[in-house]
């Protein structure tokens, strides 16, 4: 007898071919049998009448590195339909670190990843991944090395490049991980200490995860004023080291640079025809989040958070990050300033309740509000919350959105970040493609929207047992309803599930039902084959 039985849907299959009637049989972890007229032999049958039948989504970029020992149940995953997550984005993650690190990592990674440890009781890759194993994660996870606790073990927070010792130091702990399960390598040329590297540290530890199989994934250095040497900067690392490339959350920002989408994608397309695996991944939205302290220009970074809000204090670096930032004195970097201004840059998260009332507004409308400069308003939060504060940044256009979203070489992400009020992707990303540009906008046809959830990211991945239906693979899948799956969460008002997401099956149990949360958690950390 099946175990779980999914009769009448139209399964599509995550190939990027349409769709077909079908039954599906569940036995253990696996998917046992696709058939037609499979009977009613099961402990659990599911009449998916009217519903896609697809594999599980995979979710490229998101940071529930620390969230998931506290909300093991995965719910904003779970709940958009998806099962699988890569973590230790954008070079700053929680392993593998050494003791000494650990509190400077905690006050770096606050703002990106959240506080909710005290203490992290692990500091190899191997060590980290058996933590989420023994939590009993309702959603699978998968890790890449990032650059920043490695480079800060091997030479701190300094803003220079590694001597031969330094850079030997870390590629054996690179090594180390990829070995222990890590399936590439991030980094993140906006944020310290990644910001830092030069080209011969970056190729060279390319070289070791493109030896171990593994890629390079990368929030690039810029991505609206410069966003074409960016590419091509990634590119010729990679090329040089012989390791497939991975960019992260492909855009173009600022209005300036509204447009440049084709010629992003003909650079990567030129890229390709060269010999290099390229991939990305992408958010369906016109704005990103990331931490508050990006809009402060790289050199004021030097010598890590602690160094960064003792600065912050003196008014005279004030003065001096204003006129960098109001481009008075122009540096190379991703000034979001500049870009965008202060009345599309937004609060949406601190840790303390003094500052709570920033949650949800504009830098412009809490600098009339506080009756402060807009610098002076971000340098006060940065300090009071300890760097632990999150903002999102309006950049984007619809048209660029749609541009990328039709490449081949697309996948889906997140890139969630848990806190105050989030960016609705957190909770809305997978059912914001499938309605919006799917079902009502038609840009991408339905088959192709699931491919770049589920096959095309398992192939990055190197996933061979999820990302399609196939008899024999585990039974990672997602039902939803095509005619009414749908985003419910707003600006302001985040935090809301999606509708339309059905069922949800982790490795043959039933993790959503009827559009709720069962309890069942069976997923858990894939490690590198």
């Amino acid at each position: 007898m099946l175990d779980v039985l999914i009769k009448n849907g139209q399964v599509i299959d995550g190939t990027g071919n349409p769709w077909f009637k079908a039954d599906i049989g569940v036995q253990g972890d696996k998917i046992a049998v696709i058939g037609h007229n499979l009977g009613n032999e099961a402990q659990i049958t599911i009449n998916a009448q009217g519903l896609v039948v697809a594999p599980g989504f995979i979710d490229m970029h998101t940071h529930s590195d620390l969230r998931v020992f506290k909300h093991p149940e995965e719910d904003a995953k779970l709940m958009q339909g998806i099962t699988t997550a890569l973590l230790g984005q954008d070079g700053l993650s929680v392993a593998p670190i050494d003791d000494d690190n650990k509190p400077l990592m905690m006050q770096r990674i606050s703002g990106l990843l959240g506080t909710y440890l005290d203490e992290w009781p692990w500091n190899s890759m191997d060590e980290y991944l058996s933590a989420i194993d023994a939590v009993s994660p309702a959603t699978n996870s998968m890790m890449l090395v990032p650059h920043g606790p490695i480079r800060a073990m091997a030479l701190g927070w300094e803003n220079r490049p590694a001597s031969h010792d330094e850079l030997e130091k870390m590629k054996a702990i690179l090594a180390q991980a990829m070995e222990e399960g890590a399936v590439g390598f991030s980094t993140g040329l906006i944020y310290p200490p990644g910001m830092y590297a030069d080209h011969k540290e970056l190729i060279e530890l390319c070289k070791v995860a493109a030896s171990y199989g593994g890629f390079f994934v990368v929030h690039m250095r810029n991505e609206g004023d410069y966003l074409e040497e960016s590419i091509q900067e990634v590119t010729d690392i990679c090329l040089k080291a012989e390791c497939p490339l991975h960019i992260s959350h492909l855009k173009a920002s600022g209005q300036p640079n509204w447009g440049k989408s084709k010629k992003a994608l003909a650079l990567i397309e030129k890229a390709r025809e060269q010999g290099l695996e390229v991939t990305f991944d992408q958010y369906p939205y016109i704005a990103g989040s990331t931490m508050l302290d990006a809009v402060i220009p790289p050199r004021f970074h030097t010598g890590g958070t602690k160094q960064l809000l003792e600065s912050l204090k003196d008014p005279a670096i004030r003065e001096e990050i204003r006129l960098v930032q109001e481009n008075v004195k122009p540096e190379r970097w991703e000034n979001w300033v500049a870009a965008c201004g202060w009345d599309n840059i937004m609060i949406n998260a601190v840790v303390s309740d003094k500052n709570r009332f920033a949650e949800g507004k504009t830098i412009a409308e809490l600098s009339q509000e506080l009756n402060k400069t807009p610098l002076d308003v971000v340098a006060d939060l940065i300090i009071e919350e300890k760097d632990a504060v999150t903002m999102t940044i309006f950049y984007g256009c619809e048209d660029d959105i749609k541009e990328i979203m039709k490449s081949d070489y697309m996948t889906v992400c997140s890139d969630g970040i848990v806190g105050g009020k989030p960016h609705p992707r957190v909770y809305g990303t997978c059912a914001r493609i499938l309605g919006k540009y799917v079902r009502e906008e038609k840009v991408v046809t339905l088959p192709q929207a699931i491919k770049k959830m589920t096959s095309l990211p398992a192939q990055r991945l190197g996933l061979q047992d999820r990302g399609l239906l196939r008899e024999g693979l585990v039974a990672d899948i997602t039902i939803f309803d095509p005619d009414n799956i749908q985003e419910k969460g707003t600006w302001d008002n985040p935090s809301q599930y999606p509708e339309g997401i059905i069922h949800v099956l982790v490795a043959g149990q039933l993790a959503v039902k009827n559009g709720k949360i069962t309890g069942a958690r069976a997923g858990k950390a894939l490690r590198r084959r």
